[in-house]
């Protein structure tokens, strides 16, 4: 005798069908975001200096991701405000960008961000403050984090360390953010982009490594501003 397949699906337990629902959901969800992410990946390049603004703050632009993002920006033809530490480098970032891209502005702000909440870290942050005061800011780069000390248990270092990894990854940014995002509220328009880690989402726990994840997890976020208010993906 021939089964059909409604009456194999009418002779299942509740909790198997629960559990088949639950996982086309599931499939669905998932193929819809990536449907999304290809769609953002072959969408044409969006006119940045159009949709935020005419500059871009990037902090810690030196070397590395920082580095990369302050060059891509600068490509472009977004103005940018460099934030670090070192006067010799940030000079370098922004001779390299002239170099590139002739039109494009930079300015540099001396920032060592480990001082952050201190009384030359507030120096520092007026200078900040004093740098994008009237400029045309539309994207925020929070780029710059601390990584050592490394896997090594609480005790085994100088709590020293441990807060200067917070002053950077958390106050730092805090300052920074402070700084800029008036400006994008009052012009309703502006994206901020904190980098963080993929390590404290592909990892549940990460042994040795709890104030760095504690910090970066805190990070993960994109916002932009389109109203006065800020939206969060």
């Amino acid at each position: 005798m021939a089964i059909h397949d409604d009456d194999v699906l009418q002779h299942q337990d509740p909790w198997f069908l629960s559990l088949a629902a639950l996982g086309a959901i599931y499939l669905a969800a998932a193929a819809f975001r990536l449907l999304a992410h290809l769609a953002r990946c072959l969408r044409r390049p969006t006119d940045l200096r159009r949709r935020y603004g005419a500059w871009a703050v990037v902090t810690g632009p030196t070397s590395g991701i920082g580095r990369s993002m302050a060059l891509e920006l600068a490509r472009r033809g977004l103005n940018v405000v460099l934030v670090g530490r070192d006067p010799a480098k940030l000079k370098d970032i922004s001779d390299a960008i002239a170099a590139a891209h002739a039109t494009v502005q930079t300015k540099t702000v001396v920032f060592d961000l480990a001082l952050a909440s201190t009384p030359q870290g507030d120096e520092a942050a007026r200078r900040l403050r004093d740098a994008v005061a009237g400029l045309d800011v539309g994207v925020l780069v929070n780029n710059a984090g601390v990584a050592k000390p490394c896997a090594v248990y609480l005790h085994e270092f100088d709590v020293e360390a441990w807060v200067r990894m917070i002053r950077v990854n958390l106050w730092a940014l805090t300052e920074v953010t402070a700084a800029v995002l008036p400006g994008m509220v009052a012009r309703r328009r502006g994206a901020v982009v904190n980098i963080g880690s993929g390590s404290t989402e592909a990892i549940p726990s990460f042994p040795l490594y709890s104030i760095y994840a504690a910090t970066k997890r805190y990070l993960i976020t994109t916002s932009v501003i389109s109203t006065p208010h800020v939206y969060t993906d």
